[in-house]
């Protein structure tokens, strides 16, 4: 029977009564910013109903569940890894931030079911501008998200390689493989002439298919199946290579994720997932 572990970053006294109303018993474990329940009989569904009204992050988790059962992870960027979508930020500069970013909201909610459309369409709205607003993007405006860090170099720890694949642009892509030693990457190219976007990409389209590739490449890479990848990540566009991953992570993701995923952070950082998976049994 899997255990019921509930996490907020200020867990406070009432979620946890409202869990252990609900178990009939209180929790096993209380600190910090988390209260487990060992042989918790707790659907999915009613955990996941019970966490939204209390405000909280919570997973059913397997008895010995560890990071160390896992060989690779793979994460998305744009509003996963880092706080932003890195394409609304660059058409800011050109004033249409609010247009791109609504058919990005569209897109990762999976409302547009031509993804490769969709990223043209944004992408030709950048046409003209300087490369180096790519530069001030990532200066001014790139912030890794909460708990990325510490959940980064704690996989890396417990020996798993990392995959960053992406539907956003490789200048990022590359600056992130280097701030954060990642093993591998994957992501879209924006074309560039004479020192300006010309607004449009440069070869295949990194999309839903794309993204399960890339995992599915990485794995056979370091000799192991999909079954022993973490897919961590937020839009519609996740949800091929979270299909295939042992473990699939929703963070701060769209409903059509949330649903058909292992975890779902909602509330805490990226870290969260620590609480589920420590780095051993």
């Amino acid at each position: 029977m899997p255990h019921l572990i509930i996490q907020h970053p200020a867990l406070a006294d009432a979620p946890v009564a409202a869990f252990a109303d609900a178990l009939g018993r209180p929790p096993d474990r209380r600190q910090g910013s988390l209260a487990a329940w060992r042989d918790a009989a707790f659907g999915r569904d009613a955990a996941a109903r019970l966490a939204d009204a209390a405000g909280v992050d919570a997973a059913l988790v397997a008895d010995g569940a560890a990071l160390s059962d896992y060989r690779i992870a793979a994460f998305d960027m744009d509003s996963t890894l880092i706080t932003i979508e890195c394409v609304d930020e660059i058409a800011d500069f050109v004033g249409r931030k609010a247009e791109v970013a609504a058919i990005t909201e569209a897109a990762m909610s999976g409302e547009i079911a031509d993804y490769d459309e969709s990223l043209r369409r944004r992408v030709a709205l950048l046409a003209g501008l300087p490369e180096d607003t790519l530069q001030r993007v990532w200066d001014e405006r790139v912030r890794l998200t909460p708990g990325a860090e510490r959940l980064v170099a704690t996989m890396k720890a417990c020996g798993l390689k990392i995959l960053l694949v992406s539907g956003g642009f490789t200048f990022f892509t590359e600056r992130l493989k280097t701030r954060l030693d990642i093993d591998f990457t994957r992501s879209n190219t924006l074309e560039v002439a004479d020192g300006r976007l010309t607004g449009r990409l440069v070869g295949s389209i990194v999309n839903a298919g794309g993204k399960r590739e890339a995992l599915e490449r990485s794995c056979a890479a370091i000799g192991c199946t999909p079954a022993e990848a973490i897919a961590v990540g937020d839009g519609a566009n996740d949800l091929e290579m979270m299909g295939i991953a042992g473990v699939s992570v929703a963070y701060r993701a769209k409903p059509i994720v949330r649903a058909q995923t292992t975890f779902a952070i909602n509330h805490g950082g990226l870290d969260t997932l620590l609480g589920w998976l420590p780095p051993q049994a």
